[in-house]
């Protein structure tokens, strides 16, 4: 028999339905074949894979070694073609789970205000949302889509633009009481900053010194792995920090944040993107979805 003509997944459905009913009566009742025929496949697939799968006795199966691990493969796989085939067939309907992994800042202001009308026009899709400022592997943490800011450094991946951001420094009126106002570049050196645990693309805050921008480093007094618990710490009259103005513009308005130094501010920006892998085919239609509706409604 030529490798075409096996079919191998109908085998390890065979195979598995034998394993985890026990034996080969109750595969034959399932996939309505005799028990003969089962057995017979089974010999079929253990001739050609050149090991044996079960040690057989006269109540039950008992896996071999490798045997265990062919269960455990055929079992992934058969959840794959299922998959593959409910998602094909789905047409264009936007169905099944998304995983996406974005900045705490952006889940918390921007995202999470926008899950209920995604969610309403699109119910037959589920969401899991998991927030980290580190960089992750889209395929080691099996997302479907990243939203991060900044140039992109990997050549598999695809971004979509959703949009850009300045930035600020900001401070708690109860520090800035505390500790007085920084008016100058050099004024900082007397204040606590408080600074990202990782490193990101511009070390050091942008400012304007003498009509050109320079990139200040600072020295933390505090820091933290993402921008919202940074956000918390100014909040709290911890020290000044530098910050997307998404993240803090609600906190701006009702004065429980003060801007300062923004005449030093360059004005510099930060782009946002959706991040997805390129696979060279179509993209899912729950992916599309949610990558239409970000670059439609997301407004930072």
């Amino acid at each position: 028999m030529s490798r075409q003509d096996i079919n191998r997944s109908g085998e390890m459905e065979v195979f598995v339905r034998a394993v985890e009913l026990g034996g080969f009566t109750a595969a034959a009742r399932a996939c309505r074949m005799t028990p003969s025929a089962v057995s017979k496949l089974i010999a079929r697939l253990e001739a050609r894979l050149g090991a044996r799968l079960v040690n057989r006795s006269t109540r039950k199966l008992h896996l071999t070694p490798e045997g265990s691990a062919f269960y455990e493969r055929s079992v992934s796989i058969l959840a794959d073609i299922a998959e593959a085939e409910r998602y094909a067939s789905s047409g264009e309907q936007a169905t099944g789970p998304i995983r996406i992994n974005t900045s705490a800042s952006f889940g918390h202001h921007i995202l999470a205000p926008l899950v209920s009308e995604f969610l309403a026009l699109n119910p037959a899709v589920t969401l899991d949302i998991s927030h980290t400022d580190a960089i992750v592997d889209l395929v080691e943490d099996r997302a479907d889509v990243a939203i991060r800011a900044g140039p992109l450094k990997s050549s598999s991946l695809i971004a979509r633009k959703l949009g850009f951001t300045g930035n600020v420094i900001v401070a708690s009126p109860d520090y800035l009481k505390r500790e007085g106002e920084p008016k100058t570049i050099t004024d900082l050196k007397h204040h606590r900053r408080v600074g990202f645990s990782y490193a990101r693309s511009v070390q050091g805050w942008p400012l304007l010194d003498g009509g050109e921008t320079i990139a200040l480093p600072i020295t933390p007094g505090v820091q933290v792995g993402d921008g919202e618990a940074m956000r918390y710490m100014a909040l709290s009259g911890a020290g000044l920090v530098r910050l997307a103005t998404f993240t803090v513009r609600a906190d701006i308005e009702a004065g429980r944040l003060v801007p300062v130094l923004e005449d030093i501010n360059p004005g510099d920006i930060e782009e946002f993107y959706a991040v997805y892998i390129g696979q060279g085919g179509p993209l899912p239609a729950r992916v599309r979805a949610l990558l239409d509706f970000l670059a439609e409604r997301v407004s930072l």
